[in-house]
C-alpha cells in the first residue's frame, strides 16, 4: 500500500467536470476521488478517509445544500461549493449550512487551487495543527505538500514525504520500524528492506539535512534538529 495523498471527494454530476478536477489537481500532488450523485459522495465519505469535498449544488437525487447539512452532522470536514448558481440567497445558504467556501463556474484553476489551499490551511488552524512542521534546516508544507532545506526545494516521491512527515510530527523520538511500517504501507509486516531504502534515499535527497534522520540499530528511526549518525 503506497502513502496517503492529500484526497478531495469531487460530487458532481458531470464527467467532465470530474474529469478536468482530477487531471489538473494531479500535478499539485491532490488525489481526487468522484461521485456522480449526492447519495455516491456520502457513502464514499463514509467508507474513505477525505480531507476536502467539492460539491456540486445540481445534483440528480437530492439538492446539494442538503448535502452540506449532512455532512456537517458529524463532521468539520472543509467543504467547497463548485455552482452555476450565483445568487447571493444561495450562497448565504450554503455559508449558513456550514460550508468553508463558494466557487462559481466557470471557474479559474488558480482561483480553486488557491481555495483548495486555504481551506486546508483553515482546518489545520481548527485543529491545533500548524501548516508548516520545522526540525532544524527542514521545513514541511503540509498543505502544499513541498519540503525544503534551508532555501532549497526538495523533490521528493509521495512515500518519501510521508515518512519524513511522519518523522518531524515525532521530531525528537524514536519511532520504531513496525510503527513507521504500520503508518505508511498500513502492514507492520511490510518488507523492512523498503523502509530502509526510503530512507537511504531520503538521506541522499536532503544532502547535508540528511544526517537529522538517527538510526537506532535494530529498534528505528528519529529525526533530530541537529547532527546525528547514520
Amino acid at each position: 500500500m503506497s502513502a496517503r495523498e492529500t484526497t478531495i471527494l469531487v460530487i458532481d454530476d458531470e464527467p467532465q467536470i470530474r474529469r478536468l478536477l482530477k487531471t489538473s489537481l494531479a500535478p499539485h500532488k491532490f488525489a481526487v476521488a468522484e461521485a456522480g450523485t449526492a447519495a455516491a459522495g456520502l457513502k464514499r465519505l463514509g467508507a474513505e478517509t477525505i480531507d476536502l469535498v467539492i460539491l456540486d449544488l445540481g445534483l440528480p437525487d437530492r439538492g446539494g445544500l442538503t448535502v452540506i447539512e449532512a455532512i456537517r452532522k458529524d463532521s468539520a470536514l472543509p467543504i467547497i461549493v463548485l455552482s452555476v448558481r450565483s445568487d447571493e440567497e444561495t450562497k448565504v445558504q450554503a455559508f449558513e449550512l456550514g460550508a468553508d467556501d463558494y466557487v462559481t463556474k466557470p471557474f479559474g484553476m488558480a482561483e480553486l487551487l488557491s481555495r483548495i489551499r486555504a481551506a486546508l490551511r483553515h482546518r489545520f488552524q481548527a485543529q491545533g495543527t500548524l501548516p508548516l512542521l520545522k526540525c532544524g534546516a527542514i521545513t514541511i508544507n503540509l498543505v502544499d505538500r513541498w519540503v525544503r532545506h534551508g532555501d532549497t526545494e526538495i523533490k521528493l516521491s509521495p512515500t518519501e514525504y510521508e515518512i519524513l512527515h511522519l518523522l518531524a510530527e515525532h521530531q525528537g523520538k524514536i519511532l520504531t520500524h513496525d510503527f513507521i511500517r504500520q503508518k505508511i504501507w498500513d502492514d507492520e509486516n511490510a518488507d523492512i528492506q523498503y523502509l530502509r531504502v526510503y530512507i537511504r534515499a531520503l538521506r541522499q535527497k536532503l544532502g547535508e539535512g540528511g544526517a537529522m534522520i538517527q538510526t537506532e540499530q535494530g529498534i528505528g528511526y528519529r529525526l533530530v534538529a541537529g547532527d546525528g549518525e547514520g
